[in-house]
């Protein structure tokens, strides 16, 4: 009988962690749906970015109230967490605080009396976070794509944070072996007179209801993660290193465009002759993008890591100017595509049956995509590296290329260009005509 709790404790945990692992794997298979992308090339410098922007926060910093807050609950949450060691430790071999007799006691004092104290700023953090959200309702926590689930996961996790930083101390606060140990305990010994008149009896109910509660909570945080934009809290790192390190602006070139060009200027070539059977060129790649497939795994990691901070947003030209483009959005569009179309796999025993719908069209408008400026600010401000500008640039070029539904403005230019050598549409002949009145 003394070993049902370690073995019910046993049996949370590898259902927690066997839950998240299947999360994990879904979400890998997800992404490997977007086309291979080469991130071998300079090495120092992507772990130079991780390093400085994942986990030094960076970027965060350049808005500092946001930022220094942000720091706050990253660190706390983080580091209060290495007492999740000590708790499995504990529920798994039935021992009561194992990190009391493998460490000094001044040691084991001033970690917990630590993470007290970042407790009660994770706390105080949260709720400044809440205020921010719901009271003082800043304005890139209201646009549109804010709506229903968006606005509710960023209360949820603020509430996940609230408990479990409580369950955190009252735990400590009602363990009378702790209490009397009187070092660590910085702000549980403020707690523990709340508890005053209770008997030991229940004080060690309490204490091991708030210890199962607070596991529990984790578990529950951690597999919560999966459906909400605090994905990130563990992608952000893999997406920094990840992320483009090539000069912002530069454009890439099409492989497939490259083969095409190829084919027209070799002499020698039959472009009506059919593709051998079973070649790579059997189906011809798409030019651009039109749906999730078509975008390589970086740009659909990017979806998953999106906090939906709407810096992006907040920093875009075309949609301060009231465009209906968003960059945030983008990417959400993005991630609940990719959503939908694992879904659709995961009915369909491993393979995708058409739905009859895709990330153009049904997801992303033609009007935000051609109201880009290209300018890459959503790219300067995202905290995690993300590039909305690759994957707006990869479906307009679907439209150009596949479609042929560029703009007229844009058509007119093309057209002047290949004709008079110029974007204006005046004859070579007459370019300096101007300087005559």
């Amino acid at each position: 009988m003394d070993y049902i709790p370690n073995i019910l404790f046993a049996a949370i945990l590898i259902l927690g962690i066997g839950y998240f692992t299947k999360n994990i794997k879904r979400l890998t298979r997800n992404i490997k749906l977007g086309k291979a992308v080469d991130t071998s090339n300079n090495k120092s410098e992507r772990w130079q970015n991780m390093a400085r922007i994942a986990l030094g926060q960076s970027k965060m910093v350049r808005r500092p109230i946001a930022g220094i807050l942000h720091i706050i609950v990253y660190v706390g949450f983080v580091i209060i967490n290495i007492e999740v060691l000590e708790i499995i430790i504990d529920g798994l071999f039935g021992t009561h605080r194992i990190g009391t007799t493998v460490l000094p006691e001044s040691v084991y004092g001033f970690l917990i009396g630590s993470f007290e104290i970042l407790a009660v700023l994770v706390l105080i953090t949260v709720v400044i976070f809440w205020l921010r959200r719901n009271v003082i309702k800043l304005k890139r926590f209201l646009s549109a794509e804010m709506k229903g689930w968006p606005k509710s996961d960023g209360n949820i996790i603020l509430y996940f944070e609230v408990v479990l930083m409580c369950l955190f101390l009252v735990m400590n606060a009602t363990d009378i072996s702790f209490q009397n140990m009187a070092s660590g305990n910085i702000i549980s010994k403020f707690i523990a007179p709340w508890f005053n008149g209770f008997s030991p009896e229940a004080l060690h109910i309490i204490e091991r209801t708030a210890w199962w509660l607070h596991i529990i909570g984790i578990l529950i945080f951690l597999n919560y993660l999966y459906f909400s934009k605090h994905l990130h809290i563990l992608l952000a790192f893999p997406n920094t290193y990840l992320g483009s390190v090539e000069p912002k602006g530069k454009f890439n070139n099409l492989e497939a465009v490259t083969n095409e060009v190829k084919l027209m200027m070799d002499p020698n070539a039959d472009p009506f002759a059919a593709p051998a059977e079973g070649t790579e060129d059997e189906v011809p790649e798409k030019f651009g993008a039109s749906d999730v497939m078509d975008l390589d795994q970086v740009q659909l990691l990017n979806a998953y890591t999106c906090t939906e901070c709407g810096r992006c947003t907040s920093a875009c030209p075309a949609n301060l100017t009231g465009k209906k483009l968003s960059p945030r959005k983008i990417m959400m569009d993005t991630r609940d595509r990719l959503e939908e179309v694992g879904k659709n796999i995961d009915a369909n025993k491993g393979e995708f049956k058409d739905d009859g719908k895709q990330l153009l069209g049904d997801y992303i408008t033609n009007e935000e995509l051609w109201a880009c400026t290209t300018c890459n600010a959503c790219v300067e401000e995202c905290p995690v590296s993300i590039n909305p500008l690759s994957i707006i640039l990869d479906m307009r070029r679907y439209l150009v290329m596949e479609q042929s539904a560029a703009p007229m403005e844009l058509n007119t230019m093309m057209t002047n260009i290949e004709n008079n050598g110029a974007p204006w549409p005046y004859n070579q002949m007459d370019r300096l005509n101007w300087k005559d009145d």
